[in-house]
């Protein structure tokens, strides 16, 4: 029979492990608690229509630019770099629709690197519904248009070749990569594209050359570059977009 302080020392031990258990069971709450409370903070507004502006160079050639901006970006902030690229070409540069915790964005994200599918394919038939009513109106010849996407941009670019094949013939990617999970082959026989990748973008290279079979696979016409860059673009892509795009008649 165990005598007194053996059973008071066992008697401890067990205390001693339930409130082990007890913080345990306190800190997955508390984790769980904290987790629910950052999904609350991420706000996601959806703007009514796609804000856009149209840039007209001195002497036009009849070539047109349609830009698609970066996660933060806006319609304006790709039209620098375009106007080096192409200085004769119009300019159309559209905002996507999605501020995401204040960022403005094309879709909604999960993670750096997971994104909403089905918001995906809303905004790119939001956003095609919307082009091709610009179209008309502005007299725009979609299958002659260059699209130039940066980041977010790109991506947007590369699922709507995949979503309405056929809408997009020449499109340049800059550090762009895969957000659709999961997609049915289409034909992309008809279309150009060029990416490049910076090979110091930690987060995101890995992925540019999935997203250059994964066109490849679809029958597209796929120049893909890689620099020695970071997720940044500058003086390289602008020359390597010019002379890919090459002249008016290209």
């Amino acid at each position: 029979m165990a005598s007194i302080p053996s059973l008071a020392l066992i008697s401890l031990l067990a205390l001693a492990g339930a409130t082990q258990m007890a913080k345990a069971s306190d800190t997955a709450v508390t984790t769980a608690m904290l987790q629910q409370a950052a999904l609350a903070v991420d706000t996601v507004t959806r703007e009514t229509g796609f804000v856009h502006r149209l840039f007209k160079p001195e002497k036009p050639s009849g070539r047109t630019i349609i830009m698609l901006h970066g996660s933060g970006g806006d319609e304006t902030t790709l039209a620098s770099l375009a106007a080096s690229i192409a200085p004769d070409a119009t300019l159309i540069g559209i905002r996507g629709r999605i501020v995401q915790d204040g960022v403005k964005r094309w879709y909604k994200r999960i993670t750096a690197t997971e994104f909403d599918q089905q918001d995906v394919r809303a905004e790119a038939d939001a956003f095609v519904e919307f082009l091709n009513g610009i179209a008309t109106e502005q007299g725009i010849d979609l299958a002659s248009a260059t699209f130039l996407g940066y980041s977010n941009g790109a991506n947007l670019i590369a699922a709507l070749t995949q979503l309405h094949p056929g809408l997009v013939r020449k499109a340049v990617l800059l550090r762009p990569m895969p957000v659709l999970s999961d997609m049915d082959k289409v034909d992309l026989s008809q279309t150009k594209f060029l990416t490049i990748a910076g090979e110091n973008d930690k987060l995101y290279f890995e992925y540019a050359p999935k997203l250059a079979e994964r066109l490849r696979n679809c029958g597209a016409n796929v120049d893909a570059r890689v620099i020695h860059s970071d997720h940044g673009i500058g003086d390289e892509d602008i020359r390597i977009a010019a002379e890919w795009l090459g002249s008016p008649e290209k």
